[in-house]
């Protein structure tokens, strides 16, 4: 007897009952391999770039305050095209955009690593922040294709890959640039997105998940304005001034847009984001929580490198080079990649809410450790160690709790805008921090030591809210952190043989 086809939301496919298709479905190692990589390549890219800006600024015969947009402009990129592309992948297919993405940050990895002008460097920038989008398309494929016992451990050594690349792109940084050049800061992550691009393309299956309706042009540009708005505002705010106009302008324009946006998208028939998804408990609580923990992560990674490289004579710090201060990072990369790994597993018997707060209180006491105890070189390792366990738990565990909370055709677009919360919490971490950092300056135009104790001080308490803020977040019961057997069915997964939707023999 001939099977017959599956409705699958708004797609019709035979995927679930022909016998190849569902077999090769469920070889989901290698798949798996392929999103990693391309996960791993857009982390490290995101910081790698971070503690060489004096290096580039130097080749390039540019100034300080343009060779910052190195940085700015990759952040700003992401946070436009994270949610945006998350949601072209859940209309159009998650593996095709996928591969655009890795494609997108292989492009602007060869530009750079060609580039000899600061203009097109930016320019190679902001094209790979197109990448931001693995992301979000990295949790959908994983619950469109993976079993449903694999789903939460697979999103959570996902999530934790974004952060284990950010503290890698920081440790590597030195030794690569030392040896190589900063041009090789990009030569070998083109190497790896193009053979992810290549990869992807011939072993993930397309999902027959499609969201349903057009792609919102308004919603999506209106997003744009907003987040551009903000994030500029932000990066910018300690070098214009927090009190001045132009600061407070772009602050006020992009609260004025985002309240267009949420109504446009509130009353849209087919919005790039819907609203009723993003107020659901589960979503709105984990995204605040995002917003904390983000505030954290990013602002540590940027001072911590700082702090240790600051000359002996000061009276603090550890006169560390490039190299060396990367070596203070090494707990923080080993935490975040031992623990996220784990997270599945914890979470599976614990609950991911309980691993989210066990995240926030680690957290807390990493920077508290840092902001009071710093003069000894241990101390400083064991405060990096807290926070990679903190971030590995943590991360992995709320991407869990997303992923589960949303239907299928809205996973892309709702792990993107939780993932841009985060960095929008980054954005404000380090921009609050920034201030508090260089607001007293010592003699030799160096921070004073009460400024970085106050700010890590500042980061600790970011921690302490998102401690607070984890009970607001409704937990599933522990053993239920995965995609439920009858949603699995429609992603699918059925094994091979079985004729699904056929008449009974």
């Amino acid at each position: 007897m001939t099977p017959l086809p599956v409705k699958l939301g708004s797609v019709t496919s035979d995927a679930l009952t022909v016998n190849g298709q569902a077999q090769a479905r469920r070889s989901y190692g290698g798949t798996f391999g392929v999103l990693a990589a391309g996960v791993l390549a857009y982390a490290v890219l995101q910081s790698l770039v971070s503690p060489v800006l004096p290096t580039i600024q130097h080749s390039l015969h540019t100034s300080q305050n343009t060779v910052t947009w190195v940085l700015t402009v990759y952040l700003l990129s992401a946070s436009v095209f994270t949610p945006i592309f998350g949601r072209i992948g859940d209309k159009i297919g998650k593996k095709r955009v996928f591969v655009f993405a890795m494609g997108a940050l292989a492009v602007g990895s060869l530009l750079a690593a060609l580039t000899t002008s600061i203009g097109l460097l930016i320019a190679a920038r902001a094209i790979q922040g197109i990448g931001g989008a693995t992301l979000p398309l990295c949790f959908g494929i994983i619950r469109d294709e993976f079993p449903p016992d694999k789903v939460g451990g697979a999103v959570g050594v996902s999530a934790a890959l974004t952060a284990v690349g950010g503290g890698l792109g920081i440790v590597l940084a030195g030794p690569i640039v030392d040896n190589l050049g900063y041009h090789w800061l990009f030569w070998i992550p083109l190497i790896v997105t193009t053979l992810a691009a290549v990869a992807a393309h011939f072993m993930i299956p397309e999902s027959p998940v499609r969201a349903e309706g057009p792609i919102s042009v308004v919603g999506g540009l209106l997003l744009t304005l907003w987040l551009v708005a903000l994030l500029i505002a932000v990066s910018e705010g300690s070098t214009w001034g927090w009190a001045s106009g132009k600061t407070l302008g772009l602050i006020g324009i992009a609260a004025v847009i985002a309240v267009i946006w949420y109504f446009a998208e509130s009353r849209s028939k087919a919005p790039l984001i819907d609203m009723q998804m993003m107020r659901k408990p589960a979503v709105w609580t984990n995204n605040l929580v995002a917003l904390l923990f983000g505030a954290g992560m990013y602002s540590a990674m940027s001072f911590l490198p700082e702090f240790v490289q600051t000359p002996k004579s000061t009276g603090y710090g550890f006169g560390a080079s490039i190299t060396g201060s990367s070596l203070f990072m090494l707990p923080l990369v080993v935490g975040m990649f031992i623990f996220g790994m784990m997270t599945g597993r914890l979470g599976a018997r614990f609950g991911s809410k309980l691993m989210v707060f066990v995240g926030a209180v680690l957290s807390t006491l990493g920077y508290a450790l840092i902001a009071f105890a710093h003069s000894e070189r241990w101390e400083v390792l064991v405060a990096s160690g807290l926070r990679g366990i903190a971030v590995g738990v943590g991360f992995s565990a709320m991407s869990n709790l997303i992923v589960v909370a949303v239907p299928p055709e809205q996973t892309g677009v709702a792990t993107g805008m939780n993932a841009n919360i985060r960095t929008i919490g980054g954005s404000i971490g380090a921009a609050v921090t920034g201030t508090i950092v260089t607001a007293g300056l010592a003699s030799g135009g160096l921070p004073k030591e009460s400024g970085f104790t106050h700010a890590f001080a500042v980061l600790a308490g970011f921690g302490l809210l998102a401690s607070i803020a984890v009970p607001l977040i409704p937990g599933a019961r522990k053993g239920e952190e995965h995609v439920p057997e009858q949603a699995h069915a429609e992603l699918a997964l059925v094994p091979a043989g079985t004729l699904v939707g056929s008449e009974s023999e």
